[in-house]
């Protein structure tokens, strides 16, 4: 081990495994022990992390099924902060293995490692990645493309560090906090390594990058083809990165292996080297480490945590906390004595139940009270959609708990049709004052309860107008979060850019919007049959945003019939594009050549592509009403809970 401790590894492990989070769709993270399957485990940004996880399975074989590896990764860099003279701001555990890669995230579309070529746009702005290269955690530390220039690497760094909900304080303190431990390696270049975990020889049993220069590890290491050491005390926590960064002037350099990096103008050898006691060198550092002090924003920063090294470390401790835990949801799903009792903005806190909750006998009498509003059945299901619809089931954020859709910014997102959305909003506040006035043991609903109560009875209206009297299940206990319990900014990244169960896009998305619905379902951790039937259903109940026709094949809207099934099958109509784009379609008789209906990609899917079309026979039949009734029931109960993890 470097220095005689595997802390700083370890905390590299840690880093990487949580540092693919992203915040615009809130998929990577830790919370699922990726960095074990390909192509985390291969990225050029992980060598030799493998070894690291090596290090750890005799811990993990010992206490099995006690400690997942998701949670392991991260209590390991803990840990090593811990035992290296630092106090983290808490550990929560929670975190659920899975046993197959995630195939639903697209980290990129170039075909060669470290490739940049497709991600950028305009100015270098940066797609909806969480990195600047493929198989980079974050940015190239010999700043963009190489280039040395640590100026115009801010960009980048803001870039990636926004992606994954740090701002600039929180940058500053998780760049110069992980770098105040350790070394980077860059003996020889890294044409001596052999090949990647995924690549590498079926005897090398898991293990990559196993390299043929000296003798292949210690001071012979070689990871990322740099060679640089912050700090006096490497194993230590100390503010010596940043007393070293302010105190010297920099000369770039090349690193053995022929990289850029930085060594400090006549200073003394005062860095102690990781193997050889008694051998020192000068302080070096990274191109986008010298960002941190002559970018004018990240630099304030800089010199306010080197002048206070007390809120230095207490940004890092938060900051270190923020992303080890930002894709585990709420608070309520942390597990351990460790977890922190001070409540967090990024965790969208919602108050605790602190009232008695409805009983079946009230649940029936507000269904009731909300259908006599004259509200339709398509005003009660697109609120209840809207409200439960945002979860993610990729970072556990959104969904119908909270109410937050009263809230800015969700009530003013078009896809929520602001002005049919505050008419519900205000008539159901009306039920609920009503009712919660009328009680005297404490009883309430809550908004958030009441907005999933008003679209079940708005499901079982439909149902009764097809010929079914169906009972929606219903389990009280939401509550409402307030404004100020709510980051604007942070839930602005789960507005929809496209909802095909409300047939809605915003903007021209071609032959992407098929893939846009598939990709709202998996947030929404929806089976294939069950995307299928809500599709169908929320048709039938006149979901669509602005009210469209388009994939209301029916002749009896409001009632929850299998007719769009029934209609896309029929092979009576014959479909043709209609729009440039080639997003709409018109069904016209075969015989006649009258208009019948109209349709999106999004509709006409289901009939396209075979595995769909085999889901949609089965509603299509003539046996399955009563099924499809059932099926739709089930998985919109799925939905209006997917946040309820109380209820687990």
């Amino acid at each position: 081990a470097d220095f005689g401790h595997y802390g700083p590894l370890f905390i590299r492990m840690a880093w990487h495994a949580a540092g693919t989070y992203r915040v615009t769709d809130g998929r990577g993270g830790a919370g699922r022990g990726q960095q074990r399957f390909a192509p985390l485990d291969a990225w050029p940004d992980n060598v030799n992390l493998d070894k690291a996880r090596r290090l750890l399975w005799p811990i993990k074989q010992k206490y099995g099924r006690k400690i997942s590896w998701a949670d392991l990764l991260i209590l390991a860099g803990n840990v090593a902060l811990e035992t290296m003279g630092f106090r983290p701001f808490g550990y929560g555990g929670g975190r659920a293995d899975v046993w197959e890669p995630d195939e639903d995230v697209n980290w990129g579309e170039e075909i060669e490692w470290l490739g940049d070529d497709k991600r950028f746009t305009g100015d270098r702005d940066l797609g909806p990645f969480g990195a600047t290269h493929m198989g980079l955690i974050y940015v190239n530390p010999e700043g963009p493309n190489a280039s040395g220039d640590f100026m115009a690497a801010a960009k980048d760094i803001r870039a990636t560090f926004s992606r994954m909900a740090m701002n600039d304080e929180e940058t500053v303190a998780l760049i110069a906090g992980g770098h105040t431990f350790g070394k980077c390696h860059g003996a020889a270049p890294e044409s001596h390594m052999g090949p990647d975990p995924e690549t590498a020889p079926i005897e090398a049993q898991g293990l990559g990058w196993i390299s043929n220069y000296g003798s292949g590890h210690g001071k012979d290491t070689i990871t990322s083809g740099l060679e640089v050491t912050w700090t006096k005390t490497p194993s230590l926590w100390s503010n010596n990165f940043l007393e070293n960064l302010f105190k010297y002037e920099w000369e770039m350099v090349e690193s053995p292996a022929g990289h850029k990096q930085w060594v400090a103008k006549y200073a003394p050898e005062i860095i102690p080297d990781a193997h050889i006691p008694g051998k020192f060198h000068k302080p070096t550092m990274l191109t986008t480490d010298l960002t941190l002090r002559f970018d004018p924003e990240f630099g304030k920063i800089s010199r306010r945590f080197l002048e206070d090294p007390q809120a230095f470390a207490d940004a890092f401790a938060r900051a270190w906390f923020k992303l080890t835990h930002r894709d585990m949801g709420p608070r309520v799903r942390y597990l351990g004595p460790e977890v922190p009792k001070e409540e967090l903005i990024w965790q969208d806190p919602i108050p605790a139940v602190n009232h008695r909750l409805i009983d079946d006998k009230d649940i029936a009498s507000l269904k009731a009270k909300i259908l006599a509003t004259g509200l339709s059945v398509s005003e009660l299901v697109s609120t209840a959609w809207a409200s439960a619809s945002t979860f993610r089931g990729s970072d556990k954020r959104g969904g119908a708990n909270g109410a937050r859709i009263r809230l800015s910014p969700q009530k003013d997102w078009e896809v929520n049709q602001p002005a049919q959305l505050a008419k519900v909003l205000s008539t159901l506040e009306s039920v609920q004052q009503a009712f919660n006035s009328a009680q005297s043991d404490g009883k309430k609903v809550s908004m958030a309860d009441l907005i999933v109560l008003a679209g079940c009875a708005g499901v079982e209206q439909a149902a009764r107008n097809a010929g079914y009297d169906v009972t929606v299940p219903f389990t009280p206990g939401r509550m409402d979060a307030s404004q100020e319990q709510t980051d604007v900014e942070s839930f602005a990244y789960l507005e929809p850019i496209a909802d095909g169960f409300r047939n809605y896009t915003k903007g021209n998305y071609g032959s992407w919007t098929e893939h846009l619905l598939v990709d709202k379902a998996l947030l929404l951790t929806l089976t294939a049959p069950e995307m299928t039937v809500l599709v169908g259903g929320m048709r039938m109940l006149g979901t669509n945003v602005g009210g469209s026709k388009h994939g209301v094949f029916t002749s009896t809207p409001e009632a929850l019939t299998n007719d769009f099934f029934v209609n896309l099958l029929d092979m009576g109509t014959v479909w043709k594009p209609i729009s440039e784009d080639g997003d709409l379609f018109e069904g016209r008789d075969r015989k006649t050549g009258k208009v019948k209906w109209t349709g999106t990609r999004v509709d006409l899917v289901f009939g396209s592509n075979s595995q769909l079309r085999a889901i949609a026979e089965v509603y299509a039949s003539a046996d399955a009403k009563e099924k499809f009734v059932q099926d739709f029931v089930a998985a919109w109960n799925k939905v209006m809970n997917l946040d309820r993890f109380d209820l687990a």
